[in-house]
């Protein structure tokens, strides 16, 4: 928000951003694909997620209140942050509703908003891919806004298709008395990712700009054989399996990517 909008009472806009990432990975047996699973979720515990959230609601000017987090057996693992927009104030403890006091600094939690993520490490037997599917949902109130978080977002996640959704719901009230639906200029939400990111991607979106609704669906351009191999060298493969191992990831990707199975003849 570059002007400061003068509004009547505080802001309630909700703001959720809604990251969905696939990592897409060959494992020739069934065993190489159960060792890449507990290779994946060991990498992204419970612990490695606490980070990345803590940062996210460092990067957009929250305070964490409170951490839930939680590993699974056989796989994937639970983190939920809930936080507040930070706010110094220069005033009594009368004058403030829903205030807690930490280090003389008061915490106004009017913004109930919160970060959750969840893994879901997958594989089939039957055709040697593995897939590892995280979900990330960030719900802020008041100014502040998930969507400068993506670049960090794809980035600490290996990201071969990202489906992104961002709502801004409710109303506030400026001044004068008018609502206000929404705070910001948006007109995609690519336009808050960095270009030398979406260089990598393919993208689509999906707008319903009278809701304030935004979607967008990302693919990697360029499959590089020996990144997707899971303790296997490619150079060690017939040029003919080569070809077959690249068929299969471009095909699993391309139907993770438009939600439909691609049946062969």
């Amino acid at each position: 928000m570059n002007d400061k909008l003068k509004l009547y009472g505080f802001n309630n806009l909700t703001k959720s951003l809604s990251f969905n990432i696939y990592d897409v990975c060959y494992a020739k047996t069934e065993r190489e694909q159960k060792e890449y699973i507990e290779y994946v979720d060991e990498q992204y515990n419970s612990d490695r997620l606490v980070k990345i959230l803590c940062n996210v609601a460092e990067k957009i000017g929250a305070h964490v209140l409170n951490i839930s987090k939680q590993d699974y057996e056989p796989q994937g693992a639970s983190v939920t942050i809930l936080m507040a927009e930070k706010h110094m104030y220069d005033t009594r403890e009368s004058d403030v509703l829903n205030t807690s006091f930490k280090n003389d600094e008061i915490l106004l939690h009017l913004d109930k908003s919160h970060i959750t993520v969840h893994t879901y490490p997958e594989y089939h037997p039957e055709n040697s891919i593995a897939t590892f599917r995280v979900d990330i949902d960030v719900a802020t109130c008041g100014e502040i806004t998930p969507l400068s978080t993506l670049d960090y977002l794809i980035g600490s996640f290996d990201s071969d298709i990202i489906t992104m959704d961002y709502k801004v719901r409710g109303f506030t009230r400026q001044i004068d008395g008018q609502k206000l639906f929404i705070d910001h200029k948006i007109k995609s939400i690519q336009d808050f990712i960095d270009n030398e990111t979406l260089k990598k991607y393919d993208a689509i979106d999906v707008n319903i700009y009278q809701s304030n609704i935004f979607h967008t669906k990302m693919v990697i351009k360029d499959i590089e054989l020996q990144n997707y191999l899971f303790n296997i060298n490619a150079d060690d493969l017939p040029l003919d399996k080569q070809f077959e191992i690249m068929n299969s990831l471009k095909r699993e990707m391309a139907e993770i990517f438009s939600g439909t199975n691609i049946f062969l003849e």
